[in-house]
C-alpha cells in the first residue's frame, strides 16, 4: 500500500485548497481533515469532538460516508457514524491505515493543521507513517495573521454567548495572536522535517503556487514521481471536482475550511504578499495576547519576550522567501 502524502502548516495557509488541488491528480485521494495524529485511538477523536459539542469528526466520517457507501447523503453519513462507533476500540493508526486501503491504489493526501501546533502530533504521524511525504506548505505571516483573525469575527469567537461558554481549553482561541500560531507551527515543521531524508520532504509557497501553478503542481508531481502530463495538471486545477468541495450533509458539514467549501474554485491572478517590516513598524502591541509561554513550553522553545518573538518571526520568513 503507497504511503501517504502529508501536508503540514498552519491554520489559515492556503491548506484546504492547496490539498485539495493536489489531491485531485489521478494517482491521488485528498481527503478532508482526519485529525487522527492528535490522539492513539479513535474512541479519543471521538470524545474529543463530543467534547467540543459536536457529534462527529466530520473528515472521517465523510471520508467514510464516500467510501464505504458511495455517496453523502444523511443516510450514508449515519451509516458511517455507526461504522465508527463500532470501531472505536481501534488505535488511529488502524482506522487511517483502513482508510488508505479503501482509496489504493491512489495515494492519499491527508492536511490538518493542527497537527503541526504540538510537536506530540507531528511525533505520532511519524511513528504512524515514517515513511510518508511530508509538504510543508507556507503563507506570508502578515496574511496568515489577518486570516485567523477574519475566521474568528465570522465565528462570532467574541459574542457574548461564546464568552459564556468559553472553558480553558477554549480561552487560548480566543485571546492567542495569529501570529503565535504561525511561528510555534512553522518552528514545529521545521524541526521535523530537518530531520527527514533528502527528498522525503518539501517546501513550497502557497503565494507561488496558486499564482502559478501550471509551474509548482508540476514540481509537486515530479518530486512524487508521479504523472506530469497536461491531462494530471490540469485535473489538479480543479478543486471543484473533489467530492469534499462542499460543506456537506448534516450530521457531518465540513471538514475543510467553509470558505473555500462555499466557493471551491481556483482563482487565476496573482496572490500578493504584505510588508511584515510595515506591519511591525506600527508597534502594535496586541501581538501574543495569551498565554504564549504557556504554549512555547509545550512545544519545548524557550519564550523570552514579545520582542523576541518578533525577531523570530522575521527571521523564519526570511529563510521561506518572506520579506
Amino acid at each position: 500500500m503507497p504511503q501517504p502524502l502529508i501536508i503540514l502548516s498552519p491554520p489559515r495557509s492556503f491548506s484546504s485548497v492547496v490539498s485539495t488541488m493536489i489531491g485531485q491528480h489521478p494517482q491521488l485521494y485528498g481527503f478532508p481533515e482526519l485529525h487522527l495524529f492528535a490522539w492513539d485511538t479513535v474512541g479519543e477523536v471521538i470524545k474529543n469532538k463530543e467534547n467540543q459539542g459536536k457529534f462527529v469528526p466530520p473528515g472521517i466520517i465523510r471520508t467514510l460516508a464516500q467510501e464505504l457507501y458511495g455517496v453523502q447523503n444523511t443516510k450514508t453519513i449515519v451509516q458511517a457514524i455507526e461504522w465508527l462507533q463500532k470501531h472505536k476500540k481501534w488505535s488511529t493508526k488502524q482506522l487511517f491505515d483502513y482508510i488508505l486501503e479503501l482509496v489504493n491504489p491512489k495515494i492519499g493526501v491527508e492536511k490538518t493543521p493542527k497537527t503541526s501546533r504540538n510537536k506530540r502530533h507531528l511525533e505520532r504521524a511519524y511513528q504512524m507513517f515514517p515513511d510518508a511525504y511530508y509538504l510543508h506548505l507556507t503563507r506570508h505571516p502578515v496574511s496568515t495573521r489577518k486570516s485567523i483573525s477574519s475566521r474568528k469575527n465570522a465565528k462570532d469567537f467574541y459574542s457574548r454567548r461564546k464568552r459564556e461558554r468559553v472553558t480553558d481549553s477554549t480561552k487560548d482561541k480566543i485571546t492567542v495572536d495569529g501570529f503565535l500560531w504561525w511561528l510555534v507551527a512553522h518552528k514545529n515543521i521545521i524541526n521535523f522535517t530537518n530531520t527527514l531524508p533528502v527528498g522525503q520532504t518539501m517546501r513550497i509557497k502557497g503565494e507561488d503556487l496558486l499564482s502559478q501553478p501550471d509551474i509548482y503542481l508540476t514540481q509537486i508531481a515530479q518530486w512524487l514521481s508521479l504523472r506530469t502530463d497536461t491531462e494530471a495538471i490540469e485535473a489538479m486545477k480543479h478543486p471543484e471536482n473533489s467530492p469534499y468541495a462542499y460543506v456537506g450533509s448534516y450530521p457531518a458539514r465540513g471538514g475543510n475550511d467553509m470558505k473555500f467549501m462555499r466557493n471551491p474554485k481556483l482563482r487565476s491572478g496573482e496572490v500578493i504578499e504584505p510588508s511584515l517590516q510595515d506591519c511591525f513598524s506600527k508597534n502594535d502591541k496586541n501581538f501574543f495576547l495569551g498565554n504564549a509561554k504557556q504554549i512555547f513550553d509545550e512545544n519545548g522553545f524557550e519564550f523570552a519576550s514579545q520582542q523576541s518573538l518578533a525577531e523570530e518571526i522575521t527571521s523564519l520568513s526570511q529563510i521561506m522567501g518572506y520579506q
